[in-house]
């Protein structure tokens, strides 16, 4: 699960969580539907009226994102690449695979259902919209706005530019022709930053007035565009660079670059004599808290900060220090890349290192690091 996010429900095994920049674009499009479109469109209804559409409106376009990403995460799960969370954010959705697509014919279809799921939804709204004309004006309001922005959704997301789905199909085509992913990623990732730079610049010509086909023009439009192609960018190349980390580290465990030498202190020393007899002198950053052979707890430089200096000469290790019942912990025959993972998704920067109750090492962020630089060095 992202960071800042909250968990609202779990479908088919799958944990449904909302960012916390969801609300901003929820309450965004709830307000402009309810203050700009409907008003515009339909000038005879109430205030109240246009709030109600409004609100339904919005929570249907987000259940259609839901169901975009869910379609892409059922082909997902059939092929063997379990999803643990569909996380809705400012810009969307994502599901979270545990791991790549093993070859291009399972990432071909698992990219091109989600913009399908999207069409056929806005189908669907486009029929609800005809049939409640003339019937239920309201009703034929939403499922109209509701087929034009599903549509949009689909073909927006067909771009091929990577990581949309649309640059992943044209991942798996240059996947398939080459047999090389890391290849094929280098490319659809260039295209998503060519993508990128073209939604920045259409966006910048907008804000200064300029039209652009099929867009329009308008200040508040353009910095739309100029935010989205930033994102396509930073997404294209984190996503090369995500890859190219996967293969460094292949094939290797956490015993193998996890620190053995990790200081022990005792619950009950004080944070001042552990700064000054441990932190200080050897730039130790995390410590396992160990009484009577037994791990209780970990202490780290974030535990210590929490504490006001002037309390740390009567403060004790056990009283800021993670619980071992709290702790998140990798075990040493773990692949490197899923602990680096777990790290990333937890938000910590070190792991204990345990096997059957016993403290092996830490894995910290800069042990993989570290790693990582060494193999660049010497070329492998």
């Amino acid at each position: 699960m992202l960071k800042n996010s909250i968990r609202i429900a779990r479908i088919g095994g799958i944990s449904i969580n909302i960012h916390v920049s969801w609300f901003l674009i929820f309450i965004l499009i709830t307000w402009t539907l309810a203050v700009s479109y409907f008003p515009l469109n339909y000038p005879a209804w109430s205030p109240a009226l246009y709030w109600t559409v409004g609100l339904v409106t919005s929570i249907l376009f987000f259940i259609s994102v839901l169901l975009h990403e869910l379609a892409h995460s059922f082909v997902a799960n059939a092929r063997g690449l379990p999803v643990h969370d569909i996380t809705l954010f400012i810009l969307g959705g994502v599901a979270q695979l545990s791991e790549e697509p093993q070859t291009p014919g399972t990432e071909f279809v698992m990219a091109v259902v989600g913009p399908l799921a999207s069409i056929v939804l806005g189908v669907c709204f486009g029929v609800v919209s005809y049939a409640a004309r003339g019937v239920i004006p309201p009703l034929a309001a939403l499922a109209g706005y509701l087929a034009f922005i599903n549509v949009l959704l689909g073909f927006f997301n067909l771009i091929p530019g990577f990581p949309l789905d649309g640059g992943r199909v044209l991942r798996s085509i240059l996947w398939q022709a080459t047999g090389n992913l890391q290849s094929a990623t280098r490319w659809a990732s260039l295209v998503g930053q060519a993508v990128a730079y073209l939604f920045i610049l259409a966006g910048i010509a907008m804000v200064f007035g300029v039209h652009i086909p099929f867009v329009g023009t308008g200040f508040v439009s353009g910095l739309w565009f100029v935010f989205i192609g930033w994102f396509l960018d930073n997404a294209a190349s984190s996503s090369y660079r995500q890859l190219t980390v996967r293969n460094l580290l292949a094939g290797h465990r956490v015993r193998e670059v996890m620190s053995r030498d990790c200081p022990e202190v005792s619950p009950g020393l004080t944070i001042e004599r552990l700064v000054n007899e441990h932190v200080l002198p050897a730039g130790a950053r995390c410590f396992p808290v160990v009484q009577g052979g037994l791990v209780r707890g970990l202490l780290t430089i974030h535990n210590i900060k929490g504490v006001p200096q002037g309390r740390w000469g009567t403060t004790t290790v056990e009283q800021v220090m993670t619980p071992l019942d709290g702790l998140k912990r990798v075990g040493p025959d773990e692949e490197l890349w899923a602990a680096m993972q777990n790290m990333t998704a937890d938000g910590v920067n070190q792991l204990p290192v345990m096997d059957d109750g016993q403290l092996l090492g830490m894995l910290g962020r800069d042990n993989i690091v570290s790693f990582i630089r060494i193999k660049g060095e010497l070329g492998i």
